[in-house]
């Protein structure tokens, strides 16, 4: 369905740019095959005026034209349409090149290098190899979950998703109903922030916890997507990043590093333990976990519920 819509909007634009004159619906409903099939009047209007909206939300500039008899027709003008020479310094070339770098590793690394080619090919300096700029900087973004490219696609086609969502502390998935924002790399996970339709609130997911197949489904979000300052800030929050009080725990000598980095104060208490206070935020339980035997929470009682809880989940697999 979506390449059947995307061949529709292809050739919509082509014969937009392609003619001298405005064309009428009439017109465009004959020369494109997809209009031709729709079943009725009522049906074609309804999917070209979405296609029209479409295009115009992707940046193609229409112009609507009403001639003497009062027919309207519409065109896209190619000086409208066309993009300033594309024009790249050394700096800026250097950035591109570390940032295709971060996909390396990822499926993304094939378009990332096709684009710096087509850069090349507009005017890249020839001179600069983005590839070789600051080459010490060797930056890695691993994205190996099978979720996070349907995710990345659903989130920039504005997509509804299903998917099978197992938390820390519970035995068995569930399915979860997601209109997705954005997806955000914290601590060396990724997660993808979103509107949870069945919660009807926003919520984090940590796409290792994604079981099975992401599933797109049809329809329009049924809330605003927050800009892009707002999802890093929830993504944030949830992943443990922002806090507004402090923990207690008992870290064992020589273990915890992460941990000790974090601490606002440590004290040695000399029976093979270290007594530290450390921000807590909303995920910092489920970093804790990770230490394993190595951590004890002292206080808050809270904290120390939610840790024995998901090493109980845990235990039971």
């Amino acid at each position: 369905m979506a390449i059947a819509k995307a061949e529709r909007l292809m050739n919509l634009a082509l014969c937009l740019l392609g003619t001298r004159r405005p064309l009428s619906k009439r017109e465009l409903r004959e020369s494109i095959e997809a209009y031709l099939e729709a079943g009725s009047d009522d049906s074609f209007n309804r999917m070209f005026e979405r296609d029209k909206d479409d295009l115009r939300e992707l940046g193609l500039v229409i112009e609507t034209v009403e001639n003497l008899d009062g027919e309207v027709g519409y065109l896209a003008r190619r000086d409208s349409n066309r993009l300033p020479p594309v024009t790249i310094d050394a700096e800026e070339a250097a950035a591109l090149g570390l940032a295709a770098k971060v996909w390396q590793q990822a499926r993304l690394a094939g378009a990332a290098s096709g684009a710096l080619q087509k850069l090349r090919a507009a005017g890249l300096p020839e001179d600069v190899d983005p590839y070789e700029a600051h080459g010490a900087l060797e930056p890695r973004i691993p994205a190996h979950e099978a979720s996070f490219e349907p995710l990345m696609l659903a989130c920039r086609d504005r997509r509804p998703v299903v998917f099978d969502y197992r938390k820390a502390t519970a035995a068995r998935p569930e399915q979860r109903h997601v209109e997705p924002w954005a997806l955000e790399c914290w601590r060396g996970h990724w997660y993808l922030a979103g509107w949870d339709r069945d919660r009807r609130a926003e919520r984090v997911f940590r796409l290792s916890r994604i079981t099975g197949k992401v599933r797109a489904r049809a329809g329009k979000y049924t809330a605003d997507v927050p800009d892009v300052v707002t999802v890093r800030e929830t993504v944030a929050s949830w992943a443990g990043e922002i806090a507004d009080r402090t923990a207690r725990i008992r870290l064992r000598t020589g273990a915890g590093y992460p941990l000790r980095a974090k601490a606002v104060s440590v004290r040695e208490r000399g029976d093979g333990w270290d007594e530290l206070e450390i921000p807590y935020g909303h995920g910092l339980d489920a970093w804790l976990v990770e230490f394993g035997p190595d951590v004890v929470v002292v206080e808050p009682a809270e904290l120390r519920a939610d840790v024995v809880d998901r090493l109980r989940a845990v235990a039971k697999g």
